[in-house]
């Protein structure tokens, strides 16, 4: 359950969009699956914890494997945690 709920201005919200398309067009990932993505961490994670869903980034980056020739997609999450007990 969220205490406060904030409404993003229209500069975030497309800055939010702009990143999205630009990590799903990396790793070949839709922008709508990026957000179901997003949507199940957090349903996940807000079981145990509350978390700021506002302000929770992921990201699908490619790293290369230790043998340098093959790269694999890598998932990044920041989540700020605003309570390690749920409520």
């Amino acid at each position: 359950m969220r205490l406060f709920f904030r409404k993003k201005n229209s500069c975030q919200v497309a800055k939010d969009r702009l990143k999205i398309l630009l990590i799903s067009d990396r790793v070949n990932c839709s922008p709508e699956m990026m957000e179901l993505i997003k949507t199940d961490i957090a349903k996940v994670i807000s079981k145990y914890m509350q978390i700021d869903e506002e302000k929770m980034e992921i990201q699908i980056n490619t790293r290369k494997e230790n043998t340098g020739r093959n790269s694999k997609p890598v998932l990044y999450a920041n989540i700020p945690i605003v309570d390690l007990q749920k409520k």
